[in-house]
């Protein structure tokens, strides 16, 4: 499957949420990378065919999706921000539930096969016959992605989906995604950028609703080559080059404070490697300091 986003605009009375964007996209994981109010939750809201955008399309292999519509809708998986999970229900129930409301035509055995493939998939097998209500917060995200799975879809949307999770969880949830991917085009919302770091074809740069860059990893990290120092100062400098500069990490040595600079330009400062992390902070860098 091939998805083409095509001039995307959607304008609210007081804010423009998306302006003119625009990519294509095939098999693989992409990131779509932004702080908070970017403008990520209504792109994949419109790819999701939730929201109508004000101007331009999306496009599911050449065809309008609102010309596709249910043909569409077959091959979407979605899990939104925050997923709708019945918590008196079990965790197998839930799977059986949302296979009926996708109208997925299984036999009982098919389906049960189905259910316990999709728990052991997302780490849930154990789990299966507990209420929802029971679940703690990496679980419930893992369950989301289980039912956004429940009829192969060649497009998966995931609206940060790491949201709220620790550490732990959160690289479990990577992993299952990174196992289910192989031959779908999936599209991850966040503003972690560990979160896609590794396991990203290519990541989406969304800032007040314009795309200001895409890439690989590797491609964005050499985009900011010549932009991040390392800058030895004594700890009472610290404050002064902290409002004066980006700091994107203050490490205390034995007589002095070393300071990571993300900018254009730092006198005194050494030129060092530049990480993901350094490209988020700055792309982002008036969010960052506004921050």
């Amino acid at each position: 499957m091939e998805l083409f986003v095509e001039n995307l605009t959607k304008q609210y009375p007081k804010k423009r949420a998306l302006d003119n964007v625009s990519f294509s996209l095939n098999e693989g994981v992409y990131g779509l990378l932004g702080p908070n109010g970017a403008g990520k939750t209504t792109l994949v809201n419109i790819i999701a065919g939730i929201l109508k955008p004000t101007s331009g399309k999306v496009l599911g292999d050449g065809e309008d999706i609102e010309v596709l519509d249910w043909k569409y809708r077959d091959v979407l998986g979605f899990q939104p921000q925050t997923p709708s999970l019945y918590k008196s229900f079990k965790a197998d129930e839930f799977l059986r539930y949302m296979a009926a409301v996708k109208g997925l035509r299984l036999s009982r055995k098919e389906l049960d096969i189905k259910v316990d493939g999709l728990l052991e998939t997302v780490n849930l097998q154990e789990d299966g016959k507990r209420k929802i209500g029971e679940f703690s917060g990496g679980m419930r995200q893992r369950l989301g992605i289980a039912q956004a799975l429940l009829n192969d879809p060649k497009l998966l949307l995931l609206d940060e989906p790491t949201a709220g999770l620790d550490p732990k969880e959160r690289v479990r949830l990577r992993n299952v995604i990174a196992t289910v991917a192989l031959d779908k085009i999936v599209i991850w919302t966040t503003h972690i950028v560990s979160d896609v770091e590794f396991i990203a074809r290519d990541i989406l740069m969304l800032k007040d609703g314009q795309l200001i860059a895409r890439g690989t990893p590797e491609q964005l990290v050499d985009s900011i080559r010549g932009k991040v120092f390392a800058l030895p100062v004594a700890p009472s400098e610290v404050p002064r080059w902290q409002e004066k500069a980006l700091v994107g990490n203050v490490q205390r040595r034995e007589t002095d404070v070393l300071l990571r600079i993300v900018g254009d330009s730092c006198p005194g400062g050494k030129e060092i490697n530049p990480d993901l992390e350094d490209v988020y902070l700055y792309y982002f860098r008036e969010t960052a300091e506004e921050g």
